[in-house]
């Protein structure tokens, strides 16, 4: 800020103002009230009639002193002195000069202040017409825009504006005028030069534009809501005349009907008194608010529930046990468990409800067991499907203040089922997931846990709800994903793969006569053997349950509809009653070449050639392994696409092997001398597991040795690296695996001999069982000939041509 030194200074009275300024040129009109402004005016009036008018910092201060004031203000001259009532001064005066306070001289409360002050000029600065110019248009242009937005601005005021070219006048009359804060007027007093000021102004306007603009846009919208609200209570009230002529229920008769049928519930008190408050404040309301339609909903929700209905329970044991063998066929440990619980219901019928979890893999009818089940002990049935459930408002609900908000779906299934103590089916729950919005099965813990899920709270719902007396079933088909402490609150019980007896039962039980009824059949219509449904079986399904074998009998069922429909078209006078067989020799014509093929199984003792066998998610399969081993330096090549632990176990039967070599007379450096390659067939499908280590081991030992392996046995089981056989799961399914290869004997760890009597009958009865609790069990058994009587010791590196009947496989020199 620069001060012009031709000016003397002038000692003036000081007239502090509150929230305004005051520019040179320009005239300003304010009321005066403290009597330290009125002792300014008089002592002004006075003398030359000329005050210096500056503004306070703070307005809230009644009696400034020198520090509250700005230095920069403006000597006016007094034009107009007009007395009010209340002891009130209307003023009017003229902004001559811009001036700064140099010092003040008197801060008496009974007397005016007085300062020295010297008079400021302004810089009009260098720049071109053009610029200058522009600048006055902008200005112009935006005080009229501005007078469009704002009903403050007066039509004078623009003209004035309008008529004026001088950039200094014009940013002091336009900041004078307009309705903007004091702060930014002092700025502008402040600036001394004309362009700094005018710029800033034209900012300054342009800022406040786009303020009235927002303002202009929020008042339309409260118009449109005021006026939407006026038409919506016109309307309100005549449709309660309209209902009113016609005799209709109103909101009065709504809420009557609720109270009546919440107090029809004989809840505890209070839940029944937070409804009769919702339905309380509910007769308070608009019937078409948003707000309304909301507590309506929860209403009519809370009402749907079961909460005190029940249906009676079936005790009768032996009608019980005749529905579960009329829908399913098999599943004995299911049907016993559900036997035990009706049978402990009947002796004590307090007893609560149980968390029943059915694990086995798809299509073994774990699903609709659960529906047998609810039929066997009259109660109701309601399922709902985890799998894919990644929130836990899913299972909670939604708070009811959410738009959109619901009931989980655990209080939706109750609802649908209609009783209190009805059977749910939780399907997939080892499916559930978890993400951002929280974790599905921590919110499972209180809904299967007995001891606490007698007052569950639903987040929509807000009241407790008793599931103690629901029977829960849940279905899984890998436990590994369900977390441990919910799978602590289940009784898991396994539903293991079926046979083939058992798969061609179901079928002709009740597969066949389901499509044929779905296909517009009849029995007549079809003959399906025992034997040929067996070949079917084995031939076009690959699969632990019966859903792909269904189908194909829908498949079966199709063809033969069509060449009966045809037929009857072609010959509409005749009644076709045809019989169309399907067997062996036909399967193709109904179903295509076969898929599958039996077990890839040598019919011949080899060398280094062993059946093992295989848990997948289908069921069990033989899985052979071959080993061959050739001049080298000592590589161990492991190939198959294996996993990790495979590898592991191929390594601890080197190491097992090379441990016993002197005690097999195998050269005790073989693994340096020559490589060793061990091979999985089906290299496509991925394999891991340590339960092939006993059949590596015994492929490594005949490969060495050159001793054949017998091709009727089958072997399961993980190796130590001293030889012990350690147990393995999934061995009902491997089993079932040797018995469809036709193997007649088996070797499983010893700590797998109980594991034997879950067994299927059929194959106990037809395959013999070897328990091994060493390698040297599992050598006897399958080796042909015993290593340890036969074999001399190998000399180094001394390789003969392959063996006839070992497919390729090189053996060693043997003495004899």
């Amino acid at each position: 800020m620069s001060q012009t030194t031709d000016y003397t200074p002038e000692v003036l009275p000081v007239l502090p103002l509150r929230g305004l300024v005051a520019f040179p040129e320009t005239l300003i009109h304010f009321d005066v009230g403290r009597l330290i402004s009125m002792k300014a005016l008089e002592a002004a009036m006075k003398g030359s009639q000329k005050v210096f008018l500056t503004a306070q910092c703070d307005i809230s201060t009644d009696l400034p002193h020198t520090d509250d004031l700005f230095t920069v203000g403006t000597i006016c001259t007094i034009k107009q002195i007009l007395r009010l009532p209340g002891d009130n001064i209307r003023v009017l005066v003229q902004g001559t000069s811009r001036a700064m306070v140099q010092e003040f001289q008197d801060e008496d409360s009974e007397k005016c202040m007085y300062a020295s002050v010297v008079r400021l000029d302004t810089d009009p600065g260098r720049i071109s017409q053009k610029r200058r110019e522009a600048l006055v248009r902008t200005l112009q242009e935006s005080v009229e825009e501005y007078a469009q937005l704002s009903s403050h601005v007066s039509r004078d005021i623009v003209m004035t504006v309008l008529d004026n070219d001088e950039p200094g006048y014009l940013a002091d009359y336009t900041a004078q005028n307009l309705p903007i804060s004091y702060e930014i007027k002092q700025e502008l007093l402040e600036e001394l030069r004309d362009v700094r000021r005018i710029e800033k102004m034209i900012r300054v306007l342009a800022r406040e534009m786009d303020i009235l603009q927002l303002e202009g846009e929020l008042q339309d919208k409260l118009k449109e809501a005021v006026d939407k609200n006026q038409r919506d209570y016109y309307l309100r009230e005549q449709m309660k005349i309209i209902q009113d002529e016609l005799g209709e229920p109103g909101t009065e008769d709504e809420s009557n009907t609720y109270r009546t049928k919440i107090l029809a519930l004989n809840l505890p008190e209070k839940e029944e008194e937070k409804l009769l408050k919702e339905v309380a404040r509910l007769e308070k309301m608009q019937p078409m608010s948003a707000e309304s339609g909301v507590i309506r909903n929860y209403l009519d929700i809370i009402l749907e529930l079961p909460w005190n209905t029940t249906t009676p329970e079936k005790h009768n044991l032996t009608n019980s046990r005749k529905i579960l063998d009329r829908d399913h066929y098999g599943m004995e440990k299911v049907k016993e468990r559900i036997m035990e619980f009706l049978a402990v219901k009947a002796m004590a019928p307090e007893l609560k409800g149980q968390v029943l979890c059915l694990v086995g893999p798809p299509g073994v009818g774990k699903t609709s067991i659960a529906r047998s089940v609810a039929e066997a002990m009259g109660r109701n049935y309601a399922r709902l499907s985890l799998g894919g459930v990644r929130d836990e408002a899913d299972i909670r609900g939604h708070r009811k203040t959410y738009i959109g908000a619901m009931p989980g779906r655990i209080m939706n299934a109750i609802s649908q089922a209609g009783s209190k103590n009805c059977l749910l089916l939780l399907d997939e729950i080892d499916k559930m997931g978890a993400d951002g919005r929280g974790d599905p099965s921590s919110a499972m813990l209180e809904v299967l846990d007995t001891a606490q899920n007698n007052a569950f709270r639903d987040h929509f719902i807000e009241l407790p709800f008793d599931l103690s007396d629901v029977l829960f079933i849940t279905t899984a088909n890998d436990l590994g994903t369900v977390p441990r402490p919910l799978l602590d609150r289940m009784e898991v019980i396994e539903l293991g793969s079926y046979t083939e007896e058992e798969k061609a039962e179901i079928a002709l039980r009740h597969l066949l006569p389901k499509q044929l009824e779905k296909h517009g059949l009849k029995k007549s219509n079809i003959a399906l053997k025992h034997d040929a449904m067996t070949y079917l079986i084995s031939a076009y399904t690959r699969e632990a349950g019966v859903r792909r074998l269904e189908q194909l009998l829908a498949k079966i069922c199709r063809k033969i509809a069509h060449r009966i429909a045809k037929e009857q078209q072609e010959n509409p006078d005749k009644t076709i009653r045809r019989r169309i067989s399907v067997t062996r020799s036909n399967m193709e014509e109904f179903l295509g070449t076969p898929r599958y093929k039996k077990d890839n199984v040598s019919g011949r003792d080899e060398v280094g050639v062993v059946n093992g066998l295989a848990w997948t998610s289908v069921g069990g399969e033989m899985l052979q392994v071959e080993v061959n081993t050739m001049p080298g330096t000592g590589k161990l090549e492991i190939t198959g696409n294996l996993g990790n632990v495979m590898q592991e176990s191929a390594k601890a039967a080197v190491t097992y092997v090379r441990s016993i070599a002197d005690t097999l007379h195998i050269d005790p450096k073989f693994y340096k001398e020559n490589d060793i390659h061990i091979h999985f067939p089906e290299a496509a499908i991925p394999k891991d597991g340590p339960s092939a280590g006993v059949t590596m081991t015994t492929a490594l030992v005949s490969a060495l040795t050159n001793l054949p392996v017998r091709h009727d046995v089958a072997m399961t089981g993980e190796v130590s690296i001293r030889g012990r056989v350690l147990p393995i799961g999934g061995l009902k399914e491997k089993t079932m695996a040797a018995y469809r290869a036709g193997m007649k004997t088996v070797i499983v760890p010893i700590d797998n001999e109980p594991d034997l009597q879950d067994i299927e009958p059929v194959v106990r009865e037809n395959i013999h069982f070897v328990t091994a609790e060493t390698m040297k069990t599992v050598l006897d058994t399958a080796l042909c000939q015993p290593v340890e009587k036969e074999l001399a010791v190998l000399p180094l590196g001394q390789i003969t041509p392959p063996l006839g009947n070992a497919s390729g496989i090189q053996k060693t020199t043997m003495k004899q």
